[in-house]
């Protein structure tokens, strides 16, 4: 299990050292211990830089020492450019000095196998006896731009204009891909306060890094590449923060194979694959989550957290039909809302516009906008910032004439600064010749410019989104706790338990469900039949039997004593061909609900997010049109009704085609209820399925149900863990 980690400021250490050693510190510049030292001078580290070299007594111009306890001074940070088999040694002579964090680029370890597994896991705890914070191992290092700390091997991350927008910190899980990420920033215009590759987290993880920016009041936005989440509870927590301070999450996040879910029990074992939740846990907590490094920096260029988008309505201004149209087009793909304008804000663009321009959205104003009257940019955006219509506008050109002294440009920012609307350039990509010269006023003014092969729209689109989560969210959401029965006595470890006992297991939960009674003969059923009075459904009862409708052992709509027994017979017959090893604990008689609309609530205890809720369609559509969605436990009454609002068939709850809306509020109770069973025993529920879930204009009840219990093993070891 993942330690929990002290506060953010025990990680300082790593990001803003005052003094740094280089451990295997070279006189070769083709080696590692060379690259590094000239990294931190060519970058102007703001601190004692200390090689450490067994003979020589100089490299690089700087005073080199034997061992790290000859440093006259006190060392904040160790950067080991040593083997793997002199790590060990090296963590120890920290120790000695009483170094308080180091970067260890080395491989060789969890990566490498168990031999390497366990020799991690020594060196962690002794690094954590010793309060040393690390970085990696199997990392690349990490950059600092506000003290020059250039801490990894990777030199070319010098290579690059640092003239860029600042204010973003990236952590990621990938070396290789986070420089080739830390890179393209920069070309584009971002320039990264940090950039952490974190390597196989032997300590610090990705997590601590993402908490520390958050309080970090020069970064703005957080962003990241994310392989895995290894301390999720942590993340969550930092999330929480992020939103109460106005901070995106943005995470690339590779993954999106559910192979490992095929082998589930129930409904939700079998959807619930780990890009899902993935996907859940960031819609649950307002972390943006990104296709490709693209979206990292465009995202990052137009995050403004004094003028986030008010909606989705958005207005194009092109000089090219056919550009205007694509971009419509890409608007739409992604969520945002080509607005038809009103007739009063055609008319008065038509007072300056010539009759050749179309008024219509997108807004053409021809090629003569672009050469021989630029001042169109400049009147339809004055009639656009005053529209109650257009929460967005955009611009797909911009004249190329225009410099810091036109006139008519001198207005056109002026009017942009006053207005509170989201206002972007995204430009064509054409090379050198993309961005027109008073692109940096522009910039600076507050007006988006990102070349269009970063997607900007995309982006955009998700910038919405973080904006109308951050409107919505109540970041003090609390869990609502319901009295309950015990129900230890019903969780057999390793059982799927039959529908009686897991029907019982709602039932002390609070959870509606059918009248029911589990007979041993036909005789038997007939009675209990006449008790619920017809028509009733007849069952098989088994632990062995979850899915009855594949062993033919299920019948419904019986509507006389010789139905019932017939009924009777069949479906034990039908049982003991199915699966001659089952334990039969009779028929099921219950009542035959009156039809309403059928949902499946449903649960699953992931082994990286614990509790994970979900909800869809339920019967037989769960599976044919798999329109779910997911929540991670705890849910607050708000998380239930989002969970809802993110199917495609809200529509069928809310009364599609005049239909009687649904007792959605009975629906967020069980949801809430299912929660909270979960989390009560999280140890020992592996999975389940209420399925079908027939809810009523006025009221809910379970006809169907299973429930995984966890192996005894397992418990033990998560309890005992």
């Amino acid at each position: 299990m993942t330690r929990n980690v002290e506060s953010y400021e025990s990680i300082r250490p790593l990001l803003y050292p005052e003094s740094v050693a280089i451990l295997g510190a070279s006189e070769n510049k083709y080696k590692i211990g060379n690259i590094q030292l000239q990294a931190l001078i060519d970058g102007k580290f703001q601190g004692e830089i200390y090689p450490i070299h067994p003979k020589a007594e100089q490299i690089a111009g700087l005073k080199s020492y034997p061992s790290l306890t000859d440093v006259p001074n006190s060392i904040d940070l160790v950067i080991f450019c040593v083997a793997y088999d002199q790590i060990k040694n090296g963590l120890i002579a920290c120790a000695e000095k009483k170094v308080k964090a180091a970067i260890i680029f080395a491989s060789g370890f969890s990566e490498a196998g168990e031999e390497g597994k366990k020799l991690q896991l020594e060196l962690a705890e002794y690094a954590k006896l010793n309060n040393i914070r690390l970085l990696g191992p199997n990392c690349v290092g990490l950059v600092n731009t506000s003290n020059g700390l250039i801490g990894t091997f990777s030199s070319s991350v010098l290579d690059v204009p640092m003239s860029g927008k600042r204010g973003v910190g990236y952590v990621s899980q990938s070396g290789a891909f986070g420089v080739l990420t830390y890179m393209a920033a920069a070309q584009y215009g971002i320039n990264f306060n940090y950039f952490i590759s974190s390597g196989n987290e032997m300590d610090t993880t990705m997590e601590d890094y993402i908490d520390y920016m958050v309080h970090d009041d020069e970064i703005e936005v957080i962003s990241g590449y994310i392989e895995g989440a290894k301390n999720p509870e942590k993340l969550k927590q930092a999330a929480r923060k992020a939103l109460e301070k106005k901070k995106p999450i943005v995470l690339m996040k590779t993954g999106r194979s559910d192979a490992g879910s095929r082998a589930a029990a129930s409904h939700t074992g079998a959807l619930a694959g780990s890009d899902k939740i993935y996907d859940a846990f960031f819609r649950q907590h307002g972390i943006i989550r990104v296709e490709d490094a693209e979206d990292v920096i465009a995202f990052s260029k137009l995050f403004n957290p004094n003028r986030l988008p008010k909606g989705k309505n958005t207005a194009i201004i092109t000089s090219s039909g056919g550009r205007g149209i694509n971009e419509a087009d890409r608007c739409e793909a992604y969520g945002l809302n080509i607005v038809r304008l009103s007739d009063e804000t055609m008319t008065e663009m038509r007072k300056t516009l010539p009759d050749y321009a179309s008024v219509t959205n997108p807004i053409d104003l021809t090629a003569a906008a672009s050469f021989t009257n630029p001042e169109f940019f400049l009147d339809t955006l004055k009639v656009l910032v005053n529209s109650p219509e257009v929460d967005n506008i955009l611009l797909t050109e911009f004249p190329h004439s225009w410099d810091e002294h036109n006139e008519y440009f001198k207005e056109f920012i002026t009017v942009a600064k006053n207005s509170e609307k989201f206002i972007g350039f995204f430009p064509f990509p054409l090379g050198e010749i993309t961005y027109p010269q008073t692109t940096p006023i522009l910039i600076e003014n507050e007006i988006a410019v990102v070349s269009g092969a970063l997607n900007p729209v995309r982006a955009l689109s998700q910038l919405v989104e973080y904006s109308q989560f951050l409107n919505t969210v109540q970041t003090d959401g609390m869990e609502e706790r319901y009295e309950h029965e015990n129900i230890d006595d019903l969780l057999t470890p390793g059982a799927v338990l039959s529908e009686s006992e897991a029907s019982e297991v709602l039932a002390r939960y609070g959870i509606p469900i059918t009248k029911r009674y589990v007979t041993l003969s036909a005789e038997e059923a007939v009675e209990r039949a006449l008790q619920i009075g017809f028509p009733v459904v007849l069952k098989i009862d088994s632990q062995q039997i979850p899915h009855k409708t594949e062993a033919d052992a299920i019948r419904l709509n019986v509507s006389s004593e010789e139905e019932v027994k017939e009924a009777f017979m069949e479906i034990m017959k039908n049982a003991r061909n199915y699966n001659p090893a089952a334990v039969l604990n009779g028929v099921s008689v219950q009542e035959m609900l009156p039809q309403g609309t059928e949902v499946i609530i449903g649960a699953k205890n992931d082994e990286v997010f614990g509790p994970v809720i979900m909800a869809g369609l339920g019967g037989i559509f769960v599976e044919v049109f798999k329109d779910i969605a997911f929540k991670i436990a705890p849910l607050s009454r708000q998380d239930a009704g989002t969970l809802l609002d993110e199917l495609q068939a809200k529509a069928i709850l809310d009364g599609a085609r005049g239909q009687v809306a649904v007792d959605k509020e009975a629906i967020i109770d069980v949801l809430l209820r299912v929660s909270q069973l979960m989390l009560d025993y999280r140890d020992q529920i592996k999975e389940l399925d209420i399925n079908p879930l027939i809810v009523y204009e006025n009221g809910i009840k379970a006809a169907d149900a299973m429930l995984v219990v966890t192996e005894e093993s397992i418990k033990k070891e998560l309890i005992g863990g």
